[in-house]
């Protein structure tokens, strides 16, 4: 097996890349958020949380269903929530 069969994990990572995107996975693993739950929660203006949605959802990360007049964003799975759970519970052991 060549390293070809780990660029699927590669691009998961890159949309993992940006701090806010592993913010937002990390708020979603919790449950379901509308774009303005997620602006409050982390503090960041509406569009760039929806940028970096968009990134999200482009990954197969996230996907969107229509609530009345807002999009609910959840995870597509609950494997992405434990990879950044883990990260973030690493990142922390580090600095300690």
């Amino acid at each position: 097996m060549g390293y070809e069969a780990f660029e699927p994990a590669g691009e998961l990572l890159r949309a993992l890349s940006a701090p806010i995107r592993v913010a937002i996975v990390a708020e979603l693993g919790a449950g379901e958020r509308c774009v303005h739950e997620l602006v409050e929660k982390l503090g960041a203006p509406q569009p760039l949380v929806s940028q970096h949605l968009r990134v999200l959802r482009g990954a197969g990360v996230v996907r969107g269903a229509r609530r009345g007049r807002e999009i609910a964003y959840s995870l597509v799975d609950d494997h992405v929530a434990h990879i950044v759970a883990d990260a973030v519970s690493h990142a922390r052991e580090v600095r300690s």
